[in-house]
Protein backbone atom coordinates (compact mmCIF):
# COMPACT_ATOMS: atom_id res chain seq x y z
CA UNK A 1 0.00 0.00 0.00
CA UNK A 2 1.21 3.38 -0.88
CA UNK A 3 1.79 5.92 2.37
CA UNK A 4 0.18 8.92 2.29
CA UNK A 5 2.31 11.85 3.41
CA UNK A 6 1.37 15.23 5.14
CA UNK A 7 4.28 17.24 3.93
CA UNK A 8 5.17 21.12 5.24
CA UNK A 9 3.78 23.44 2.49
CA UNK A 10 7.17 24.25 1.59
CA UNK A 11 8.18 20.46 0.98
CA UNK A 12 5.20 19.71 -0.71
CA UNK A 13 5.65 22.88 -3.00
CA UNK A 14 8.89 21.65 -3.82
CA UNK A 15 7.80 17.97 -4.58
CA UNK A 16 5.13 18.84 -6.61
CA UNK A 17 7.45 21.00 -8.61
CA UNK A 18 10.06 18.74 -9.07
CA UNK A 19 7.45 16.37 -10.31
CA UNK A 20 6.44 18.84 -13.21
CA UNK A 21 10.34 17.87 -15.03
CA UNK A 22 9.27 14.36 -16.34
CA UNK A 23 11.39 12.88 -19.07
CA UNK A 24 9.97 12.34 -22.68
CA UNK A 25 10.80 9.12 -22.37
CA UNK A 26 12.36 6.55 -20.53
CA UNK A 27 15.62 6.63 -21.97
CA UNK A 28 18.94 7.88 -20.22
CA UNK A 29 19.09 10.66 -22.27
CA UNK A 30 15.65 11.83 -21.51
CA UNK A 31 16.28 10.94 -17.94
CA UNK A 32 19.29 13.06 -17.51
CA UNK A 33 17.67 16.29 -19.32
CA UNK A 34 15.14 16.41 -17.19
CA UNK A 35 17.16 16.28 -13.93
CA UNK A 36 19.55 18.77 -14.94
CA UNK A 37 15.88 20.96 -15.74
CA UNK A 38 14.65 20.22 -12.50
CA UNK A 39 18.12 21.24 -10.84
CA UNK A 40 18.03 24.35 -12.64
CA UNK A 41 14.53 25.38 -11.18
CA UNK A 42 15.70 25.16 -7.89
CA UNK A 43 18.85 26.98 -7.86
CA UNK A 44 19.27 30.77 -7.06
CA UNK A 45 21.47 32.72 -8.37
CA UNK A 46 24.88 32.95 -7.68
CA UNK A 47 25.81 34.70 -4.52
CA UNK A 48 27.40 38.26 -5.65
CA UNK A 49 30.59 37.79 -3.95
CA UNK A 50 31.72 34.38 -5.40
CA UNK A 51 34.17 33.44 -8.43
CA UNK A 52 33.33 30.79 -10.19
CA UNK A 53 36.10 28.69 -12.33
CA UNK A 54 35.33 25.95 -14.87
CA UNK A 55 39.12 23.53 -14.72
CA UNK A 56 40.57 20.54 -16.13
CA UNK A 57 42.48 17.95 -13.95
CA UNK A 58 43.43 14.89 -15.83
CA UNK A 59 40.85 14.32 -18.38
CA UNK A 60 37.97 15.43 -15.71
CA UNK A 61 36.34 18.67 -16.21
CA UNK A 62 35.93 20.39 -12.28
CA UNK A 63 34.15 23.60 -10.97
CA UNK A 64 35.52 25.82 -8.24
CA UNK A 65 34.01 28.15 -6.58
CA UNK A 66 35.73 30.37 -4.16
CA UNK A 67 35.06 34.03 -2.45
CA UNK A 68 36.12 36.67 -4.38
CA UNK A 69 38.79 37.73 -2.48
CA UNK A 70 42.70 37.42 -1.69
CA UNK A 71 43.10 33.84 -0.66
CA UNK A 72 44.42 33.33 3.15
CA UNK A 73 47.93 32.08 3.54
CA UNK A 74 48.04 28.63 2.57
CA UNK A 75 45.27 28.54 0.37
CA UNK A 76 41.40 28.85 0.74
CA UNK A 77 40.02 25.74 2.76
CA UNK A 78 38.43 23.35 0.07
CA UNK A 79 35.68 21.29 0.09
CA UNK A 80 36.02 18.50 -2.56
CA UNK A 81 31.76 17.81 -3.91
CA UNK A 82 30.97 15.05 -5.20
CA UNK A 83 27.33 15.14 -6.36
CA UNK A 84 24.21 13.23 -6.39
CA UNK A 85 21.64 11.59 -9.03
CA UNK A 86 22.07 7.97 -8.75
CA UNK A 87 25.20 7.80 -10.19
CA UNK A 88 23.83 8.04 -13.58
CA UNK A 89 22.39 11.80 -13.62
CA UNK A 90 24.23 14.65 -12.81
CA UNK A 91 27.15 17.38 -13.98
CA UNK A 92 28.55 20.18 -12.82
CA UNK A 93 25.58 22.43 -14.26
CA UNK A 94 23.18 20.21 -12.04
CA UNK A 95 24.25 21.07 -8.51
CA UNK A 96 25.37 24.73 -8.68
CA UNK A 97 22.87 25.08 -6.18
CA UNK A 98 24.93 23.04 -3.27
CA UNK A 99 27.68 25.49 -3.70
CA UNK A 100 25.72 28.29 -3.62
CA UNK A 101 23.98 27.16 -0.93
CA UNK A 102 27.52 26.76 1.48
CA UNK A 103 28.83 29.86 -0.64
CA UNK A 104 26.82 32.29 1.29
CA UNK A 105 27.52 30.54 4.56
CA UNK A 106 31.01 30.24 4.40
CA UNK A 107 34.29 31.46 2.90
CA UNK A 108 35.61 28.12 1.39
CA UNK A 109 36.81 26.93 -2.01
CA UNK A 110 34.11 24.44 -3.12
CA UNK A 111 35.72 21.64 -5.81
CA UNK A 112 33.09 20.11 -7.79
CA UNK A 113 34.06 17.10 -10.00
CA UNK A 114 32.19 15.93 -12.88
CA UNK A 115 32.74 12.26 -12.71
CA UNK A 116 32.08 9.39 -14.87
CA UNK A 117 28.42 8.45 -14.90
CA UNK A 118 27.08 4.98 -14.73
CA UNK A 119 26.04 2.63 -16.46
CA UNK A 120 28.69 3.51 -18.96
CA UNK A 121 30.67 3.80 -16.47
CA UNK A 122 30.18 1.72 -13.52
CA UNK A 123 31.95 0.97 -10.02
CA UNK A 124 35.01 1.68 -9.38
CA UNK A 125 35.36 4.29 -12.40
CA UNK A 126 33.21 7.23 -10.48
CA UNK A 127 35.39 6.53 -7.33
CA UNK A 128 38.26 6.13 -9.07
CA UNK A 129 37.60 10.20 -10.70
CA UNK A 130 36.61 10.74 -7.35
CA UNK A 131 40.36 9.64 -6.06
CA UNK A 132 42.31 11.76 -8.51
CA UNK A 133 41.20 14.98 -7.88
CA UNK A 134 41.18 14.22 -4.09
CA UNK A 135 45.68 13.41 -4.71
CA UNK A 136 45.33 16.21 -7.32
CA UNK A 137 43.95 18.82 -4.48
CA UNK A 138 46.15 17.14 -2.14
CA UNK A 139 49.24 17.52 -4.14
CA UNK A 140 48.75 21.28 -4.91
CA UNK A 141 48.24 20.61 -8.83
CA UNK A 142 44.41 21.66 -9.50
CA UNK A 143 44.73 25.20 -8.51
CA UNK A 144 47.30 26.87 -6.53
CA UNK A 145 44.94 29.37 -4.68
CA UNK A 146 43.71 26.06 -2.87
CA UNK A 147 45.07 24.70 0.09
CA UNK A 148 46.44 21.17 0.69
CA UNK A 149 45.91 20.74 3.96
CA UNK A 150 42.14 22.38 5.03
CA UNK A 151 40.91 19.67 2.56
CA UNK A 152 37.40 17.76 3.11
CA UNK A 153 34.72 15.85 1.07
CA UNK A 154 31.22 16.15 1.19
CA UNK A 155 28.69 14.56 -0.86
CA UNK A 156 24.88 14.35 -1.33
CA UNK A 157 22.99 11.21 -2.19
CA UNK A 158 25.32 9.05 -4.71
CA UNK A 159 27.77 11.37 -3.62
CA UNK A 160 27.25 11.01 -0.21
CA UNK A 161 28.21 6.82 -1.00
CA UNK A 162 31.43 8.23 -2.78
CA UNK A 163 32.57 10.84 -0.52
CA UNK A 164 32.16 7.85 2.18
CA UNK A 165 33.79 5.40 -0.04
CA UNK A 166 36.82 7.89 -0.92
CA UNK A 167 37.42 7.55 2.93
CA UNK A 168 37.37 4.29 3.01
CA UNK A 169 39.41 3.60 0.10
CA UNK A 170 42.16 6.89 1.31
CA UNK A 171 42.23 4.38 4.48
CA UNK A 172 42.78 0.94 2.68
CA UNK A 173 45.59 3.10 0.71
CA UNK A 174 47.50 4.01 3.46
CA UNK A 175 46.50 7.50 2.49
CA UNK A 176 45.89 10.57 5.23
CA UNK A 177 41.95 11.09 5.54
CA UNK A 178 40.00 14.37 4.72
CA UNK A 179 39.69 16.57 7.67
CA UNK A 180 36.48 15.70 7.81
CA UNK A 181 33.55 13.71 5.72
CA UNK A 182 29.85 15.55 5.34
CA UNK A 183 27.50 12.95 4.13
CA UNK A 184 24.21 13.93 3.07
CA UNK A 185 21.34 11.18 2.83
CA UNK A 186 23.82 8.73 1.41
CA UNK A 187 23.72 5.21 0.16
CA UNK A 188 25.53 2.86 2.26
CA UNK A 189 24.73 -0.46 1.12
CA UNK A 190 22.57 -2.89 -0.80
CA UNK A 191 20.50 -4.93 1.53
CA UNK A 192 17.35 -3.95 2.46
CA UNK A 193 16.95 -4.53 6.43
CA UNK A 194 16.44 -1.28 7.80
CA UNK A 195 13.16 -0.15 8.74
CA UNK A 196 13.12 2.89 6.71
CA UNK A 197 13.53 0.75 3.76
CA UNK A 198 10.13 -0.48 4.60
CA UNK A 199 8.10 2.58 6.15
CA UNK A 200 9.48 4.80 3.47
CA UNK A 201 9.54 2.34 0.51
CA UNK A 202 7.36 4.75 -1.74
CA UNK A 203 8.35 7.87 -0.23
CA UNK A 204 8.26 11.25 -2.41
CA UNK A 205 11.75 11.95 -4.59
CA UNK A 206 12.92 8.27 -3.33
CA UNK A 207 11.51 4.71 -4.04
CA UNK A 208 12.72 1.52 -3.11
CA UNK A 209 12.47 0.75 -6.65
CA UNK A 210 14.44 3.63 -8.14
CA UNK A 211 17.27 2.93 -5.86
CA UNK A 212 17.35 -0.80 -6.89
CA UNK A 213 17.44 0.51 -10.67
CA UNK A 214 19.94 3.22 -9.81
CA UNK A 215 22.47 0.25 -7.98
CA UNK A 216 22.09 -2.19 -10.81
CA UNK A 217 23.93 0.31 -13.18
CA UNK A 218 26.52 1.56 -10.78
CA UNK A 219 27.09 -2.09 -8.90
CA UNK A 220 26.36 -4.89 -11.97
CA UNK A 221 28.69 -7.04 -9.70
CA UNK A 222 27.35 -8.82 -6.76
CA UNK A 223 31.17 -9.12 -5.81
CA UNK A 224 31.44 -4.89 -5.97
CA UNK A 225 28.45 -5.03 -3.65
CA UNK A 226 30.45 -6.58 -0.61
CA UNK A 227 33.11 -3.61 -0.92
CA UNK A 228 33.27 -1.05 1.27
CA UNK A 229 34.78 1.51 -1.28
CA UNK A 230 31.49 0.97 -2.91
CA UNK A 231 28.94 0.36 -0.04
CA UNK A 232 30.56 1.08 3.15
CA UNK A 233 28.07 -0.26 5.73
CA UNK A 234 29.68 -3.35 4.33
CA UNK A 235 32.85 -2.90 6.58
CA UNK A 236 33.86 -4.75 9.43
CA UNK A 237 36.08 -2.06 10.97
CA UNK A 238 35.29 1.28 10.52
CA UNK A 239 38.27 2.61 12.43
CA UNK A 240 41.06 5.32 11.44
CA UNK A 241 38.21 7.65 9.37
CA UNK A 242 37.48 11.29 9.13
CA UNK A 243 35.23 12.57 11.54
CA UNK A 244 31.84 12.65 10.22
CA UNK A 245 28.58 14.73 9.95
CA UNK A 246 25.66 12.53 8.63
CA UNK A 247 22.66 14.17 7.90
CA UNK A 248 19.67 12.06 6.42
CA UNK A 249 16.21 12.85 5.58
CA UNK A 250 13.39 11.42 7.99
CA UNK A 251 10.46 10.60 5.42
CA UNK A 252 13.05 9.18 2.86
CA UNK A 253 14.09 5.08 2.67
CA UNK A 254 17.93 5.74 3.01
CA UNK A 255 17.34 7.19 6.57
CA UNK A 256 18.53 4.66 8.26
CA UNK A 257 21.77 3.85 6.29
CA UNK A 258 23.01 6.98 7.61
CA UNK A 259 21.74 6.71 11.24
CA UNK A 260 23.33 2.66 11.03
CA UNK A 261 26.76 4.20 9.87
CA UNK A 262 26.45 6.80 12.35
CA UNK A 263 25.89 4.57 14.85
CA UNK A 264 28.75 2.47 14.11
CA UNK A 265 31.60 4.82 13.35
CA UNK A 266 30.54 5.97 16.70
CA UNK A 267 30.97 2.50 18.18
CA UNK A 268 34.35 2.12 16.86
CA UNK A 269 35.91 5.76 18.20
CA UNK A 270 35.21 7.92 15.33
CA UNK A 271 34.43 11.24 15.78
CA UNK A 272 30.49 11.56 13.97
CA UNK A 273 27.42 13.65 14.67
CA UNK A 274 24.06 12.73 12.72
CA UNK A 275 21.37 15.44 11.60
CA UNK A 276 17.82 14.31 11.20
CA UNK A 277 15.99 17.10 9.59
CA UNK A 278 12.25 16.11 10.38
CA UNK A 279 10.25 16.58 7.48
CA UNK A 280 12.40 16.44 4.64
CA UNK A 281 12.63 14.07 1.75
CA UNK A 282 15.38 12.64 -0.25
CA UNK A 283 17.05 15.69 -2.34
CA UNK A 284 15.19 18.14 -0.55
CA UNK A 285 17.92 20.42 0.40
CA UNK A 286 16.62 21.76 -3.27
CA UNK A 287 13.84 23.16 -1.72
CA UNK A 288 15.05 26.51 -0.45
CA UNK A 289 13.18 28.62 2.02
CA UNK A 290 11.90 25.97 3.99
CA UNK A 291 12.96 25.95 7.19
CA UNK A 292 14.10 22.37 7.87
CA UNK A 293 16.32 22.83 4.81
CA UNK A 294 17.53 26.17 6.24
CA UNK A 295 18.06 24.70 9.45
CA UNK A 296 19.90 21.76 7.67
CA UNK A 297 21.94 23.44 5.89
CA UNK A 298 22.99 25.95 8.67
CA UNK A 299 24.05 22.77 10.71
CA UNK A 300 26.19 21.88 7.62
CA UNK A 301 28.06 24.90 7.48
CA UNK A 302 28.78 25.11 11.21
CA UNK A 303 30.28 21.54 11.50
CA UNK A 304 32.54 22.69 8.20
CA UNK A 305 33.76 25.74 9.96
CA UNK A 306 34.49 24.35 12.86
CA UNK A 307 36.42 21.49 11.76
CA UNK A 308 38.08 23.75 9.24
CA UNK A 309 39.28 25.87 11.79
CA UNK A 310 43.55 26.25 11.34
Amino acid sequence: MTQTYQLDVAMQAYVEASQRFSPADDSLAARREAFLRACRACTPPAPDDMRIDDLQWQGLRLRCYRPADIPPVGGWPTLLYIHGGGWDLGSLDTHDWFAYALGQRLKVAIVAVDYRLAPEHCYPAPLEDCLDVWHGLRQGFVDPDLSTERLMVIGDSAGGTLAAGLCMALRRDGHPQPLAQVLIYPVLTTTHQFPSMQEHANAPMMTVTGLGKSLEGFLPSAQDRRDPCAMPLEAKDFRGLAPTFVVVAQIDPLRDHGVSYHELLAAHGVDTQLHIAHGLVHSGLRAFGASMVEAAWDSIAMYVEKKLQP
